[in-house]
């Protein structure tokens, strides 16, 4: 992309078409646009080339979104919610805020690795699907087409978690669920507050398939 990375917000209007804009967005406020912390979080932004990031020292936006520190703050569309982090500690350096950012973006998919499990168990949303499948399959990119557009049929409702079977991290997940990879691709769908959950083994994934599994859960 040649466009200028982060892009300046000088006006709450701007800011908020900004955050409207992304599954996934991550703002820096700073009231000293030149100060180290600035530099840093522009590095950042520069490593981080899929995600949208803005940067702001409007005293006008900082005030509407409660901001008085120095705060990469990143919103989610997914489940409407905002992480801050503080970084006028000295601490906080360039690596810092990108482990901040890769850590809390959860997508409409969002897959799982041990980086990203920290933002899943942080999300407010009660339900997790998870599509557990190889990726390197042939059928993966048309299995995760279909599983996105279920997806958008439970925004706000259910985090659908893609889980790679071929990851060594992942083996225990896939065993908590009882499955063999033999099994895979399957479907297991997870209320966080009890761990209730359920699990159903798929030869291919369908809109229809994944929508049924997900109503007949939380009914």
């Amino acid at each position: 992309s040649t466009t200028e990375k982060p892009t300046l917000l000088n006006n709450i209007e701007d800011a908020e078409a900004f955050v409207r804009g992304a599954e996934v967005a991550v703002i820096g406020f700073f009231q000293e646009p030149q100060s180290t912390e600035a530099s840093q979080f522009r590095l950042a932004a520069g490593r981080i080339p899929e995600v949208p990031f803005g940067i702001s020292a409007s005293p006008a936006v900082l005030s509407h979104y409660g901001v008085s520190a120095n705060t990469v703050t990143l919103f989610r569309r997914i489940d409407n919610d905002r992480r801050d982090l503080d970084v006028s500690n000295k601490d906080v350096d360039t690596e810092k805020m990108i482990r901040f950012v890769r850590m809390n973006e959860l997508r409409l998919v969002t897959e799982y690795n041990p980086v990203t499990a920290v933002g899943v168990m942080q999300c407010s949303l009660q339900f997790n699907l998870l599509l557990i499948t190889d990726k390197m399959s042939p059928k993966h990119p048309e299995r995760m087409r279909r599983f996105r557009a279920a997806a958008e049929l439970f925004k706000g409702k259910i985090l659908f978690i893609l889980l790679d079977s071929n990851l060594k991290s992942n083996e225990q997940v896939v065993s908590y669920f009882q499955l063999k990879k033999s099994q895979l691709p399957a479907l297991a769908i997870f209320h966080t507050p009890d761990d209730d959950h359920d699990v159903v083994t798929v030869d291919e994934i369908s809109i229809e398939r994944v929508q049924d599994f997900c109503n007949h859960f939380i009914k």
